[in-house]
């Protein structure tokens, strides 16, 4: 398990990711900036990574974080998103869980469309660090 912290201009929370073979080719390339994309109560954004499923699922919970080969993406979910047949998360598509975070839905939330995200290890320097503002990448749109 790898230990992340999240960076937006609204603030940092940790995660972490698990030991999947997703989850670890993410946490070698890390840190990573990118450009934050919202669907819902979902939070997504580009990450260098391109990977089939390796456990596809649209059952996800509140605070997981899953890989989204179609961006490839990866995606925070907080709440309902279009999809969701009751007050459950649920993916556009088939993903992967590769982590979770204890994040709460109200910090989550102020994570705008737009906004800047940088995720990486988190390290003693890295937890005590402020947030700094990155360089996009190309949006892309669900």
């Amino acid at each position: 398990m790898v230990r992340v912290w999240f960076r937006t201009g609204a603030g940092a929370f940790e995660g972490a990711l698990n030991d999947s073979a997703i989850a670890e080719a993410v946490a070698e390339r890390l840190p990573i900036t990118s450009t934050v994309m919202r669907w819902g109560e979902e939070i997504y954004f580009d990450v260098p990574v391109r990977m089939a499923n390796t456990h596809p699922t649209r059952d996800v919970n509140v605070g997981d974080i899953a890989y989204w080969p179609d961006g490839p993406c990866l995606c925070m979910f907080f709440g309902k998103t279009p999809a969701s047949k009751a007050n459950e998360p649920r993916p556009a598509s088939d993903v992967t869980i590769v982590g979770h975070t204890e994040a709460s839905s109200e910090a989550l939330r102020a994570v705008t469309e737009g906004m800047i995200i940088t995720i990486e290890r988190a390290t003693p320097a890295a937890m005590s660090t402020p947030s700094r503002p990155a360089s996009a990448q190309t949006r892309r749109s669900r």
